[in-house]
């Protein structure tokens, strides 16, 4: 069932291979780590007996915060890098956290765990460093992945709604390309989860960060097989933007 994705084609930690030492430090500097992961993990709930996937894991330090909450709980970290995924593997060996480490993208999740067996998925700080063409083939396998009326939670950078949340954005931009975080950017996420079939997608949070805001999203494989995919709330109330 596991098959080894090729490390050629995505974006290193930060954007830079060489910077890839640097990435836990950077991200609880710049971003308000410890805000926006509580957050989450209080979003996502985790739950011994779960199966629980942390999509694009980084250097393991979400799945092992997850298991530290839920030790029951069956915890799968995915990532194509394979330097972070040594990385992750020593950190969840110094905290004694029993997470399965597979190497592979977004798109590969189907592939890498099978269909229907996630109760929960989770990504951060992934989505943004994708291609659109990317995250659809992402959260595509990810849906497929959930059993019926699981869960996904993301946290990423969404909709940077102020002059000064753009300007601050432009840092990522610099390191992890324009062009695969415009969408991201202009609000289109929420849009393209409803398009690859979740329901009741809404954004239920926005941190304000020194490299832009990062909202928070929940969204369910539905249990009807036909569901609206055009009811998107974001948490000011606001439309998603139109692809």
């Amino acid at each position: 069932m596991t098959r080894p994705a090729s490390p050629v084609g995505f974006t290193p930690a930060l954007g830079h291979r060489s910077l890839t030492g640097l990435y836990d430090v950077a991200i609880a500097v710049m971003t308000r780590e410890r805000v926006w992961r509580s957050a989450l993990l209080a979003q996502l709930a985790p739950h011994d007996g779960e199966t629980i996937v942390d999509v694009g894991c980084g250097t393991g330090t979400l799945a092992t915060l997850i298991k530290a909450v839920a030790p029951g709980a069956d915890m799968i970290g995915i990532d194509p890098d394979p330097e972070v995924l040594d990385r992750a593997r020593a950190k969840a060996l110094g905290r004694e956290a029993d997470v399965d480490f597979l190497q592979g993208f977004a798109g590969d999740v189907t592939d890498l765990i099978g269909r229907e067996r996630a109760d929960k998925v989770v990504s951060s700080l992934v989505f943004h460093q994708v291609p659109i063409d990317g995250k659809r083939a992402g959260l595509a396998a990810i849906h497929a992945a959930l059993r019926t009326g699981g869960e996904l939670h993301i946290a990423d950078y969404g909709w940077q709604r102020t002059p000064s949340m753009r300007l601050l954005f432009r840092q990522v931009q610099a390191l992890d390309g324009v062009e695969n975080t415009r969408l991201n950017a202009a609000g289109g996420l929420p849009d393209l989860i409803a398009e690859a079939g979740f329901e009741g997608v809404e954004e239920r949070a926005v941190i304000t960060t020194a490299t832009g805001s990062i909202s928070l999203y929940r969204a369910e494989k539905p249990r009807d097989p036909q569901p609206d995919p055009g009811k998107v709330r974001l948490l000011d109330g606001s439309p998603a933007a139109a692809l």
